[in-house]
């Protein structure tokens, strides 16, 4: 279990280069969800651990707790009907095929009660490096390298395998459900190997649609490496975040070979990895590059939480208004209250 210092530090930028490095190269421990993990700081600062400060509000947010013990978390879900949350697990690097990943659920009433869902290497289920979650009905929908599969939300059964290596896929990523039903898949085009990441392309946006009929909906470089994907209710539109590490984009609606109509470009630092939409329209999202979750609203955006290293696919637990941010490189899930966060106001 990570110890907790009672003087944590603020992430320097060396500590988050090491922290980059470890989340490709280091298996994490086992899950271990327990009471000790309630919050020890203070409303606006999170846990340490390693002597690293591992969240500091920057904004109206504030730390609720620590979730502790996973492996390599990548992507947190929320279900609003069961009131439960789902985490996936790499446990190790992102794109070797070991079949030792699993998935989690955790009553949100109660973070501490964390179950296997599904397993690899268990029950008939193959699981290597689960990423991106989504739930349609009674089905939770992963991402896994090549293949996207789904999986019974309460009981684990595998109900399908979508295989997209005849595509040529690289590192499907994040995954996310439309209005018609329709799966949207982003392909990172990137290898997560022991060795650390390489970009080999092609960055694309997949689309499943009837009868797990896979078709091509983005592609190419203008896409800067597709991450994040999540359908806006509010704006009616699709909003993809890029991966790219000079230039993170905050994309709408990505068509074809197009240069996409941007939200928003990050110039100078970009690494942008979850994106979810609130029930007003602001947007979350999380970047490596400055180690931060941001809000983006009214056309400005403005980090509400830093420090937080290697900040991954975020979800968000709509009936308390909290953020949850996965941190791969520590085993860690953070719940963060986003009670009277303010908006950042129009120039």
């Amino acid at each position: 279990m990570p110890r907790v210092l009672s003087h944590p530090v603020a992430l320097s930028k060396r500590q988050r280069s090491v922290a980059e490095l470890l989340v490709l190269l280091i298996p994490l421990v086992p899950l271990g969800c327990d009471g000790s993990a309630a919050p020890r700081i203070g409303p606006d600062s999170a846990n340490a651990a390693e002597g690293v400060q591992m969240g500091v509000s920057s904004s109206e947010a504030r730390f609720v707790r620590s979730i502790i013990g996973f492996s390599g978390p990548e992507s947190v879900r929320y279900d609003p009907d069961d009131d439960v949350y789902y985490v996936s697990n790499m446990k190790g690097a992102g794109s070797v095929k070991d079949d030792n990943g699993f998935i989690n659920r955790i009553r949100a009433s109660n973070p501490d009660s964390a179950t296997i869902l599904a397993e690899g290497g268990k029950n008939g289920v193959t699981l290597n490096a689960p990423k991106g979650l989504a739930i349609h009905g009674d089905t939770l929908w992963v991402t896994d390298i090549d293949v996207l599969r789904g999986f019974d939300k309460h009981s684990g059964a595998l109900l399908a395998t979508i295989d997209f290596a005849p595509l040529g896929a690289v590192q499907l990523n994040d995954v996310a459900i439309g209005p018609d039903g329709t799966i949207h898949v982003t392909d990172t085009g990137i290898i997560m190997s022991p060795k650390g990441v390489i970009h080999t392309g092609p960055d694309r946006i997949f689309v499943v649609g009837p009868n797990a009929q896979i078709s091509v909906a983005a592609e190419g470089f203008q896409l800067r490496r597709p991450n994040g994907i999540t359908w806006d209710p509010v704006g009616k539109r699709w909003i993809v975040v890029s991966f790219d590490q000079f230039a993170g984009q905050i994309m709408e609606n990505p068509q074809g070979q197009a240069t996409p109509k941007l939200i928003r470009t990050r110039a100078g630092g970009g690494q942008l990895d979850g994106v979810e939409v609130l029930r007003d329209g602001a947007i979350l999202f999380t970047s490596w590059a400055d180690s931060s979750i941001h809000m983006l609203a009214n056309g400005r955006d403005k980090p509400i939480i830093r420090d937080v290293a290697v900040p991954a696919d975020i979800g968000v637990d709509t009936k308390r208004n909290y953020v949850l941010i996965p941190l791969s490189m520590l085993g860690h899930v953070q719940l963060w209250s986003l009670d009277g966060v303010v908006r950042p106001e129009k120039r």
